[in-house]
């Protein structure tokens, strides 16, 4: 069975211009003697012999840095710019959700936008009106039907748009990274019409930069690097060969040992269970973080304390130990690994605020805002960011007891 979709030797090109001494003003030209030098044209390649296929029915997610080449991409599949070189075989009507407003007149109301970016995808008009009422209930905007798009939000603009692009009924939808607009409520409405749009064996071409959501709706997806795919494969190998590369491998040192300290944090470094360093962990994955620490005497009541910070610099949970148990190497480098549960932290950005301390009395060493990292969502409970108000930052797993008709269940 051919492919619903073929991509070979996709490039594009653009030129930038690279003008001589910079911008000028006309009197610095006129002192100059009115010499222009000209211009130097250097070539972009913003897509660069991309090929790929799509089966039928295949839900397929592009990830990658800004400046990929992503939305271009997309751009060009969607007809809306021409590659300068490359071919796209197409088995199937294709309809687009690229920006917020792409087809839409802001003059016209939302009833007649409907029917006019029907149009644009290539519908009937009997079409339109068969699934009008689906698209305006699932849009949420029927108190404002007869209103200009003009004068609605950027989030209802992007509810009606995505209503006529999933509801009618493309053998190809293509959605770039627009839904990071919506709301919690609409984005789970979206996601859950993607899902059903997947399973009615419709291909769906899904960019974005939540990789939650890209990893529950596609099976498979492809990194872009300077318009060059770099991988492809099944969704889970690839969203974590992307969150790898995504971290860097700086040596985390944490500044200049100063000489008089007792005790001083050399080195701080997250990785993951199988020591790989990285920055980007998944919300079912262990974090370990890594320290060494130079310890010149031996001191009762000592702690060592990690605590995580949110992205708003807030305490979320600390973890304590007291040193004087263990026989720490003088002048020697003492190393130590914090292991915290998968499933602990919900999906957002941390860091680390480590102590070795004497309780209430003296601060040894003292570091704050250490190993910013990650937790991005593959696939739990918090698929919806967005919920985070809802859950916090920690997520216990407690042991639970009910009482039904007198028998205990636990």
């Amino acid at each position: 069975m051919k492919p619903i979709l073929e991509v070979k030797h996709l490039s594009k090109r653009y030129s930038i211009n690279h003008i001589a001494g910079g911008y000028l003003s006309l009197r610095e030209r006129m002192r100059k003697g009115l010499r222009f030098k000209r211009s130097d044209v250097e070539d972009f390649w913003a897509v660069n012999d991309v090929s790929f296929e799509v089966q039928a029915g295949e839900s397929i997610g592009i990830i990658g840095r800004n400046g990929a080449g992503k939305s271009t991409l997309l751009k060009i599949l969607s007809k809306i710019t021409p590659p300068t070189k490359g071919k796209i075989i197409a088995r199937g009507r294709m309809a687009s959700l690229l920006e917020v407003g792409t087809g839409f007149h802001p003059e016209l109301t939302g009833r007649e936008n409907v029917f006019f970016n029907g149009s644009l995808l290539g519908m009937k008009r009997r079409e339109i009106e068969s699934k009008f009422e689906e698209i305006i209930d699932f849009s949420g905007v029927e108190k404002f039907l007869d209103t200009p798009l003009k004068h609605y939000s950027s989030g209802m603009q992007l509810r009606l748009a995505f209503a006529v692009a999933a509801f009618l009924e493309p053998e190809i939808l293509v959605i770039d990274e627009v839904l990071a607009v919506g709301d919690a409520e609409f984005q789970r409405k979206c996601l859950g019409k993607m899902e059903d749009v997947s399973r009615s064996g419709r291909t769906i071409l899904f960019v974005s930069h939540q990789l939650g959501m890209l990893g529950k709706l596609c099976k498979n997806a492809l990194i872009l690097e300077k318009g060059i795919i770099v991988k492809q494969g099944p969704s889970p190998e690839i969203i974590n060969y992307y969150t790898q590369s995504l971290s860097s491998a700086n040596d985390f040192r944490v500044g200049k040992i100063e000489p008089e300290k007792i005790f001083a944090i050399t080195k701080v470094y997250p990785t993951n269970l199988a020591g790989e360093l990285t920055s980007n962990f998944a919300h079912s994955e262990v974090i370990k973080l890594n320290l060494t620490f130079l310890a010149r005497q031996q001191l009762n009541s000592t702690h060592l304390c990690i605590s995580i910070n949110n992205k708003n610099g807030q305490r979320v949970f600390s973890a304590d130990r007291l040193l004087q148990n263990y026989k720490l190497g003088e002048q020697n480098l003492n190393e130590v690994s914090l292991v915290i549960p998968k499933s602990t932290l919900t999906p957002g950005d941390y860091s680390f605020f480590i102590a070795i301390h004497c309780p209430n009395v003296m601060g040894y060493d003292v570091k704050d805002q250490l190993c910013p990292i990650t937790i991005y969502d593959n696939g739990s409970e918090f698929i919806q960011y967005e919920n985070k108000w809802f859950y916090g930052d920690v997520f216990v797993k407690c042991g639970w007891e009910f009482k039904f008709n007198n028998n205990a269940l636990k």
